[in-house]
């Protein structure tokens, strides 16, 4: 039976509603986004537009506002060479009995660590998947974040949770960490990304303590682990007895705002190839992309944040597009506005 528009529609909403409460950090989250989002929507003729029923095309326009929501997903230079890192890695750990190597990437909120670090998860358990097809009792990467002001408890729960294991009142770190293990080896788990490291902190005796359960684990588990966090190389974590083990074993990949340069403009670029928008004249924002770079002060995160919002804004208003104005009038992050603002500062003392 083939469905109306409308309902088809509507059954997209269903799923995107369905997607909204499901995130990376549990079994289905983690499968849905390996999925992958589902296609772009078709972008009607204006005239077609105009003629749809109100319902019809207020759904129409939900179905665009969803996609613009998204974050897009793009291969900088920055997720590659994360990629090529972690697969090498898990390459020369595949037969190690102890002592297997690690990553951390670290650097600056909004420089596409946590991009970096699910890409990398998606290309190992898509090629996993490739090589065990028809075999449905795997789980090749587990990705946790660390809670603020974590505990060994609370993050061994973050581990029980991703898997769906239960964590009742009574159970110890002892019950948590066996049960995980047991699950993780059964599955043959191969990645563990552990995400918002900097909320640790060596100088604690809980972020101690969560240091060494993270430890426990991968000594435990013949996986490779990759951490992710702001600004790991100028904490704690690598530094005294605990950190000089972490930086011992585990290779560094910094994260950094991007500069003007033909990486930023294909991004812009391809950025500006994924708008659903009536009026959007193409070629528009790659015209813009030296304004961009300034305003978000090359901050991958804030450059989708900011385009995003203004492809949200646009549909709402029934502007149909983006223009520098619109752009401006989405408020960033703070970090994009100090950086861009440095930036500034310092292209005028030239």
């Amino acid at each position: 039976m083939t469905l109306s528009k409308p309902t088809a529609r509507q059954a997209v909403l269903r799923e995107a509603d369905a997607e909204a409460d499901r995130q990376l950090n549990t079994l289905t989250g983690w499968h849905r986004f390996i999925d992958g989002p589902p296609a772009p929507p078709d972008l009607a003729s204006r005239s077609a537009w105009q003629q749809m029923p109100v319902s019809e095309r207020d759904l129409y326009d939900e179905d665009r506002l969803d996609h613009h929501a998204r974050m897009l997903t793009i291969a900088t230079s920055f997720v590659e060479k994360t990629a090529i890192c972690g697969r090498r890695l898990v390459l020369l750990n595949r037969h190690a009995i102890s002592a297997r190597r690690g990553l951390i990437v670290s650097g600056p909120a909004g420089t596409g660590k946590t991009i970096a670090i699910t890409q990398l998860g998606r290309s190992h358990e898509l090629l996993d998947r490739a090589r065990h097809p028809h075999v449905t009792d795997r789980i090749p990467v587990v990705y946790v974040t660390v809670p603020p002001a974590a505990t060994a408890r609370m993050i061994g729960t973050e581990f029980a949770r991703f898997l769906g294991l239960p964590v009742r009142a009574r159970s110890n770190m002892t019950d948590i960490i066996e049960a995980v293990v047991g699950v993780c080896t059964d599955t043959r788990t191969g990645l563990v990304l552990v995400d918002e490291l900097h909320n640790i902190s060596l100088t604690s005796r809980h972020g101690a303590e969560v240091a060494d359960t993270l430890k426990y684990f991968s000594e435990r588990l013949p996986a490779t682990f990759i951490y992710a966090g702001i600004d790991i190389a100028e904490s704690s974590l690598l530094t005294g007895t605990r950190g000089a083990q972490i930086a011992g074993r585990f290779t560094l990949i910094p994260s950094r705002p991007f500069p003007y340069n033909s990486e930023w403009k294909g991004l812009v670029a391809t950025m500006e190839d994924t708008l659903r928008l009536h009026d959007h004249r193409p070629g528009t924002l790659t015209s813009l992309d030296r304004f961009l770079h300034d305003h978000t002060g090359g901050m991958i995160g804030s450059l989708s944040h900011a385009i995003r919002g203004a492809a949200i804004d646009a549909i709402l208003t029934g502007t149909e597009k983006i223009t520098k104005k619109s752009l401006q009038a989405i408020p960033l992050d703070h970090t994009a506005h100090t950086t861009a603002s440095m930036a500034t500062k310092t292209a005028t003392c030239r």
